[in-house]
């Protein structure tokens, strides 16, 4: 660490020098511009860079399936603009695993297709995607997902629960564009000057995600258990409708406390939240007598669907948790 006196030249500018070991690292010199970018009480420095397309290589090779799946998904979050896949020739099948893989993701379209090479671009501009409205849109899938699931159990409807499953593909999307953003401020303070949030709210905004990411995740699985149950007595069904609104309202309530403006307001919703979780345990030993005299393979099954709902009242509670957080005070530097 290095300390600077702040000077004032001309009786009103205020100047620093600054390292010449930075400087000469990152090719400063004398009569470059330097940008800075105000973080709340921190002003972030960096050289002006010319703006431009960022490409990104992979040898595919040796990748197939998952594997190839998430190699696209990884260069996607990580920033790139045009994402280049080559091999000394490219199976029909890791053809099939990009496409894929390019549909289930935000922006990406593929541009070039020869034997040894695919060329996929983002066409979005990532200046213009919200990362408030992207969890805003997690919240309100995953939260229906999750009531629908229900229903689709209550109702021994299968096509409510295949169409929550479908869901379940419009989640892990916005997932993957909350992380693109994310990661992009941290990569660059020009990226999270565009954004409009400060890095700290990113952060607790992408952690919220990954637990609505999850929510949808067990919606989905109870959605397709539900399909395996056939019809369920109704005080089983009953029960199991009382949980998923303990559970929902507990992530509807640490939703609020995450998105509230006043630091009050935040702090009592989500106290509120995490003070409402062990009203699922009690849900949760209720359903245990009620499934002691079930057949033991439907038992086991609707035991499956108790353990998602209180992972989900969990997940909210760990949304609560990054509300309070964010809501504390933050000490002096």
């Amino acid at each position: 660490m290095e300390r600077r006196k702040v000077q004032v030249t001309g009786g009103s500018t205020f100047t620093i020098s600054i390292p010449k070991e930075w400087a000469r690292e990152n090719g400063v010199s004398a009569g470059d511009e330097i940008e800075f970018y105000p973080d709340e009480d921190s002003l972030l420095m960096m050289p002006v860079r010319e703006e431009g397309t960022q490409r990104g290589s992979l040898d595919v090779s040796d990748l197939a399936g998952e594997n190839l799946r998430r190699a696209v998904m990884t260069m996607y979050v990580s920033g790139f603009d045009v994402l280049e896949l080559e091999a000394d020739r490219i199976t029909s099948d890791q053809r099939r695993v990009i496409r894929e893989a390019t549909q289930g993701l935000v922006g990406l379209e593929v541009l070039e297709e020869t034997s040894t090479r695919v060329v996929i671009r983002d066409l979005l501009d990532s200046s213009e995607l919200s990362i408030h409205n992207a969890v805003q849109r997690m919240r309100l899938i995953s939260l229906s997902m999750l009531e629908d699931a229900m229903t689709a159990l209550a109702d021994d409807d299968d096509d409510i629960a295949r169409d929550v499953i479908a869901r379940d593909d419009d989640v892990d999307r916005l997932w993957f564009v909350v992380s693109r953003i994310f990661r992009g401020t941290l990569r660059s303070p020009q990226a999270a000057q565009e954004v409009g949030l400060p890095r700290s709210t990113c952060f607790d905004y992408h952690s919220s995600a990954r637990q609505l990411e999850r929510i949808a995740d067990h919606a989905a699985k109870i959605a397709g258990l539900s399909m395996e149950l056939g019809a369920v007595p109704e005080p089983i069904v009953d029960a199991l409708a009382d949980l998923e609104a303990d559970a929902e309202d507990i992530v509807d309530t640490a939703m609020e406390a995450l998105f509230a403006d006043d630091s009050g307001e935040a702090t009592d919703l989500a106290n509120s939240a995490r003070e409402s979780i062990p009203r699922i345990d009690e849900h949760t030993r209720e359903i245990d007598d009620l499934l002691r005299e079930q057949d033991p393979r439907v038992a086991q099954n609707l035991g499956l669907v108790v353990d998602s709902l209180s992972r989900s009242a969990d997940y909210g509670g760990n949304i609560a948790e990054t509300a309070l957080q964010n809501a504390a005070p933050s000490p002096s530097p």
